[in-house]
């Protein structure tokens, strides 16, 4: 399969691409699910699922959670890291201020962020990409989880 080209400068995409990526569409749609349900899973409130192929050059899912401390903050961000490196999407980068109000993982095509409530309330970034769809991501009713998300497909111990 021949490698896309980006458009030159002043001239649109190709209408019928959604995404420039040249990672496999699903795993990485999959991917973002599975860092939205850890999150969901790590007692992240108010998880939010973007899908910005459609508006962005730079990525194509947006995963926005708020943590309620610095401590969950930096865990989940722990747990992301390893879910991405198991999937074999490593970070490429991640940022942490000095307090934890925002915390950030980049994928590439999908990017984590993780906010304390006022922090996200500032920035407010689902008002910023307000026309991207939200995506699912809860799992079906009776589906098993794990907090960790890191074992995602295996079945749960008894009494989990």
């Amino acid at each position: 399969m021949p490698k896309p080209t980006k458009p030159a400068q002043g001239e649109s995409p190709e209408p019928d691409r959604a995404s420039w990526s040249t990672t496999d569409p699903e795993a990485m749609r999959l991917f973002a699910v599975d860092v939205a349900r850890l999150a969901g899973d790590d007692k992240c409130e108010n998880v939010l699922l973007l899908d910005v192929r459609s508006l962005s050059q730079v990525t194509d899912y947006i995963v926005i959670a708020t943590g309620t401390s610095e401590r969950q903050m930096r865990s989940i961000l722990h747990h992301v890291a390893d879910l991405g490196a198991g999937r074999g999407f490593p970070i490429f980068r991640s940022s942490e201020d000095d307090h934890s109000t925002w915390l950030l993982a980049d994928f590439v095509d999908v990017v984590v962020h993780l906010f304390d409530a006022n922090t996200r309330a500032h920035y407010d970034l689902e008002m910023l990409w307000g026309d991207a769809p939200r995506l699912e991501w809860h799992r079906p009713e009776g589906a098993s989880r794990n907090r960790a998300g890191l074992r995602l497909g295996e079945p749960l111990p008894e009494g989990d």
